[in-house]
C-alpha cells in the first residue's frame, strides 16, 4: 500500500494547500485503506502445503486459504465496485474460480498475484456489465490534461477517500488500478482494452475530479 500512502500525502502536501482545516494524522499506512479491513498480504501464513491440501479436496484447507486472503481481496472489490454488497458478491464469485482452478496454478507462480489477478478480472467483469465506458482520447488531449495547473486547497484524508468513492466508475477504476493495485498505465490499458494515452488521461481527470469534489466540500 506504499503507492496509496504516497498518493494521499501528495494530494495533501503537493496538490493542496494546508490551511486552518484540520488534517488527520497520516501514519500508520493502514489509515488510508478504504475499507473496514487492513491489507495484510505481506504477512500471510499461507504455504504451498495449503494449496496441496486444497487440491486434495481438504475442506479445512479451503477455509484457511479463504480466511488468509478474503479480507485483503474484499478491499480490492470494495474499491473497484464502490458498494459493499456488490463487493461481497464479486468476492464470492472470484473465490469460486480460485478454488476451481487451483490445479492450473504453476508451482513457481505467486499465489497472491494469481488470486489478485482473478479478483481484479471479476471486478472488471462486474463493471463491464454495468456498461462502464472509458472514453478514448488522442495523445494530444492526454498531454494537455497532464499539464493541468492544479490549485492548492485544504483537505483531510477522510475527504480524499470519500471523494474517490464518489468518482464515476470509469475514473475510479483507473485510479484504483494505478494507485492501489499498482498496475502500470500499460497494464491497465491491456486490462481495459483501451489505449495507454486514454488511461493516462482518465487518471489525470480522476485526480482533478477528486480535487474538485474536495474543494466543494470545504467551501
Amino acid at each position: 500500500m506504499l503507492a496509496a500512502f504516497c498518493f494521499y500525502i501528495s494530494m495533501i502536501f503537493s496538490i493542496f494547500k494546508i490551511t486552518d482545516h484540520p488534517v488527520q494524522p497520516f501514519f500508520p499506512v493502514r489509515v488510508f485503506n478504504m475499507s473496514l479491513y487492513p491489507d495484510t498480504l505481506e504477512k500471510l501464513p499461507v504455504t504451498d502445503q495449503i494449496v496441496v491440501r486444497c487440491r486434495k479436496g481438504d475442506v479445512r484447507a479451503f477455509h484457511e486459504l479463504y480466511e488468509a486472503y478474503s479480507k485483503a481481496m474484499y478491499n480490492i472489490c470494495l474499491r473497484m465496485t464502490g458498494h459493499s454488497s456488490d463487493a461481497e458478491d464479486v468476492l464470492q464469485e472470484a473465490f469460486v474460480q480460485v478454488f476451481k482452478n487451483l490445479e492450473k496454478l504453476e508451482s513457481d507462480s505467486s499465489l497472491t498475484a494469481w488470486i489478485k489477478r482473478i479478483v481484479v478480472n471479476h471486478c472488471l467483469s462486474y463493471l463491464r456489465k454495468k456498461k462502464v465506458h472509458w472514453e478514448e482520447v488522442g495523445d494530444t488531449e492526454a498531454a494537455a490534461e497532464a499539464e493541468i495547473d492544479e490549485e492548492e486547497h485544504a483537505l483531510t484524508v477522510s475527504m480524499v477517500k470519500e471523494a474517490i468513492r464518489e468518482l464515476p466508475d470509469g475514473y475510479r477504476t483507473v485510479l484504483n488500478l494505478y494507485i492501489f493495485e499498482e498496475y502500470s498505465h500499460r497494464e491497465i490499458a491491456g486490462l481495459l482494452g483501451i489505449t495507454e494515452s486514454t488511461v493516462k488521461t482518465q487518471f489525470m481527470r480522476a485526480k482533478e475530479k477528486v480535487r474538485q469534489l474536495v474543494k466543494a466540500k470545504i467551501k
